[in-house]
C-alpha cells in the first residue's frame, strides 16, 4: 500500500553551502548625492574617561604598588601601596586595602588600613573596617562599621561659578561666619 519499499535508505552526505559574493548595485541616479572626499586621518588622543567609567580589581587579584586612576575604581581584591583617584574608590566586601588613599569619594564595605584623604566624603558601611587617620570634608559611619584613628574635618573648597564668582549661598554663609573685629 502506498508504494512501500523494503529498501534501506542510504545516508546522504551534505556539502557545505558555498555562496558567491553578490555585487552591490549602486542606488538609482535619482537618489545619488555627490560624495565629498574624506579628510586625511589625524592622530587621535585617547578620550578622557567619563565619570561613569569603572575599573575593577577582582576578588582573586593582589596588587602591590601605586595605582593612579581618572575613573571610578572598585577594589574587591587586595591592594598594598598607594591609591590616588580623581573619582570614587569603593572597597568591596572582599576588599583588603593596606595603602595611603587619596580620592574624591571613598566607600568602604571591606577592610582598609592606612591614612585616607578625601575631598568630598567617606562612607564606612556596615561590616566595613577602617584603621587609620582620615582627612575629609564629610564622613558617614554606619552602625556595625569599625573605625579606629583620627578624623580631621576640613572645609570643602568654595564653589565657583563659570564666571569665576562664588555662588550666592556660599558667599552669604562665608560672610555669616566672619567675626567683626
Amino acid at each position: 500500500m502506498w508504494n512501500k519499499r523494503d529498501e534501506v535508505p542510504t545516508p546522504r552526505t551534505v556539502e557545505p553551502l558555498r555562496q558567491e559574493p553578490q555585487p552591490i548595485s549602486p542606488p538609482s541616479s535619482a537618489n545619488r548625492e555627490p560624495i565629498a572626499a574624506a579628510p586625511a586621518p589625524r592622530p587621535v588622543a585617547a578620550p578622557a574617561p567619563s565619570a561613569g567609567a569603572n575599573a575593577a580589581i577582582g576578588s582573586s587579584m593582589v596588587i602591590v604598588g601605586e595605582i593612579y586612576s581618572r575613573e571610578e575604581l572598585l577594589v574587591d581584591g587586595e591592594v598594598d601601596g598607594k591609591l590616588e583617584l580623581q573619582h570614587r574608590l569603593t572597597v568591596g566586601p572582599n576588599g583588603k586595602v593596606r595603602a595611603t588613599i587619596k580620592a574624591r569619594e571613598v566607600v568602604v564595605f571591606g577592610n582598609v588600613q592606612g591614612d585616607v584623604e578625601v575631598s568630598d566624603k567617606i562612607t564606612i558601611k556596615k561590616n566595613g573596617s577602617l584603621v587609620g587617620d582620615i582627612r575629609t570634608a564629610g564622613i558617614i559611619i554606619d552602625d556595625g562599621a569599625y573605625f579606629k584613628g583620627s578624623i580631621d574635618i576640613v572645609k570643602s573648597p568654595p564653589i565657583v561659578a563659570a564666571g569665576g564668582k562664588e555662588h550666592k549661598e556660599h558667599k552669604e554663609a562665608k560672610e555669616a561666619r566672619q567675626v567683626p573685629a
